[in-house]
Parts: C-alpha cells; sequence; structure tokens
C-alpha cells in the first residue's frame, strides 16, 4: 500500500494536471525536501514523478483528440508541451500513433464500438446484491491510462447497503502457496461507498481469502488515485475473484488492474493480518469474572 505521503501526492498532482507544475512550492508546503518526495514517489510507485505527470498529461490529451476538435498544436499548449513536435514526439512513443492518425483511428473505432450493448465489458460480468440496479460499461473519456476505463454506475435510487460489482474470474493455479496483489487506479462521483475487492475460494467455494477495503473504502468525489489488495493465496485455493464494488449510489471508474506475484515482506492487506491482536488463550469461559 502507497504511503500516506505518496498517496498526498498523487493527489496533489490530479488536482494540479493541467497546470505546469511546480513540485518545489509543493514541497516547501508539506515541509519536505523536493529530494524526498521524488525518492519516496519513485521508490512506491515505480517510476518518477515526471513520468507519471507526463503519461497523465498524454492521456487527457489522448481523450481531447477523440472527443474535441481542438487543434493539436492548441492541446500541446493545453499540457504544457514545448512545441508540437515535442508533444506529438512523447504522444507517438507512448500510443504508437502519431497524435493526427491516433485521432481519426480512434473515431473510427468508437463507431463502430456504438453498435454493440453498453454493458458488454469483454472478459467481465456485473454482479452484486441487486445487479438490475447498476451498468457497467467502458468509458473513453474518463481514464487514467491507455484509452478507457471501465464504469460501474447505480442507475436507481439505491439503499446504502445495496451494491453492485464489475468483476471477473479465473484459475488460481499459477499463483497457488504465493502471496498476491490486486491493485488499480480508482476515480468516485457522489459513491456512498466504493471499494476493490479480491476473494479466494476453494474447489467447494468456500472463502479462504477475502479484502474488500472494509475499513478504507472510497466515498463520495475522488480523482485518481492507487488502491490495492495483497492476499495470499492458499495451496487449495480453486478461483480467484476480483473487481471493483459500488454500494448504494454514484459512480466509480477503474483503470490498469494488476494481478501479481508479490516477496512476503509486503504486509496482506485481509484482516488475518491483526492476529497478533488477540488474545493467545481464551478467558472467562464460565463467565464468572467480572
Amino acid at each position: 500500500m502507497y504511503s500516506q505521503i505518496v498517496n498526498d501526492i498523487i493527489t496533489y498532482l490530479e488536482t494540479h494536471i493541467s497546470e505546469d507544475l511546480d513540485l518545489d512550492d509543493y514541497a516547501v508546503e508539506i515541509g519536505y525536501s523536493k529530494f524526498y518526495l521524488t525518492r519516496q514517489f519513485k521508490k512506491e510507485t515505480g517510476t518518477s514523478i515526471g513520468e507519471y505527470v507526463r503519461n497523465r498529461k498524454l492521456s487527457l490529451a489522448a481523450s481531447d483528440l477523440i472527443h474535441t476538435n481542438e487543434p493539436i498544436i492548441d492541446i500541446a499548449v493545453k499540457y504544457h508541451f514545448q512545441s508540437q513536435e515535442a508533444f506529438s514526439r512523447s504522444f507517438k512513443d507512448l500510443y504508437k500513433l502519431p497524435p493526427g492518425k491516433y485521432r481519426n483511428t480512434m473515431r473510427s473505432l468508437l463507431i463502430i464500438e456504438d453498435d454493440y450493448e453498453e454493458n458488454d465489458v469483454k472478459g467481465w460480468f456485473l454482479s452484486g446484491s441487486h445487479p438490475e440496479h447498476f451498468e457497467i460499461k467502458t468509458d473513453s473519456k474518463v481514464f487514467h491510462s491507455g484509452n478507457q476505463s471501465g464504469y460501474l454506475g447505480a442507475t436507481h435510487e439505491n439503499s446504502d447497503e445495496m451494491f453492485g460489482t464489475l468483476m471477473q474470474q479465473f484459475q488460481a493455479e499459477h499463483y497457488k502457496g504465493k502471496r498476491i496483489r490486486v491493485s488499480c487506479y480508482l476515480k468516485s462521483k457522489d459513491a456512498t461507498r466504493a471499494a476493490i475487492w479480491t476473494r479466494i475460494d476453494n474447489i467447494e467455494n468456500r472463502v479462504l481469502q477475502f479484502d474488500n477495503m472494509q475499513n478504507r473504502q472510497v466515498t463520495g468525489t475522488k480523482d485518481w488515485n492507487y488502491y490495492q489488495n495483497v492476499l495470499d493465496v492458499p495451496t487449495d485455493s480453486a478461483v480467484i475473484n476480483f473487481g471493483v464494488l459500488l454500494y448504494g449510489n454514484g459512480s466509480v471508474w477503474v483503470d490498469g488492474f494488476k494481478v501479481e506475484e508479490v516477496d512476503e515482506a509486503i504486509e496482506t492487506t485481509t484482516e488475518t493480518h491483526h492476529i497478533h491482536l488477540l488474545p493467545l488463550e481464551p478467558t472467562n469461559l464460565g463467565f464468572d469474572e467480572l
């Protein structure tokens, strides 16, 4: 799990992503050195602050190319690239197409995709306590990276305990006896409660491990940030289920899901890692103690 300072940096970057960012001012504002912030961010995320900002600006530019008629030079200026040439070079490095060709190609693909059912999200399905009260789809206007995100939203006025989930399942075979991290970026709007979740079942569908961010769920309107579940996969595991949950009302976007094996030095996020707080022996078995 990212430290609070790295989560705060991501929040700051997302809030000011369209601006000419000055990390020196932010470092002074929160009382840390710029060197410490950049080192800590790189250590925890695996990417530099500069790379993160660059890729996020390019993803926003990609959305503008598809959904607006803004000239490419205006988009380059909007996201503070030094020139249209510099923007085009960076864009092609990430998306493998120059901006103009990307705009034409993606628009033609979106026209074809309009013929398909809106809730047809390849590899994913909608479930939950009241799936008929929610919808899932891909969103090419709101995304953290790449071309689009997954969307889960309420379509009815729901009670706080009604929930829907955008989820998928896969065999646990390759992860048995290992520790895994399921992570992604989430963005929410007016969400009662939202979270990513992971559940590991055996062949009899008995739950072996489960994490739904019970004590760290996302509420209200939040910009993109990183979230994760870390669980041990028992040797008798059969199925790994994961996805994004939405309780009640509102909307949530999810992007960049990743499932990976991690070292045991990475602490699990399941409630079982609090077992050391329990007493070593049972107490007051006869109910005689006051």
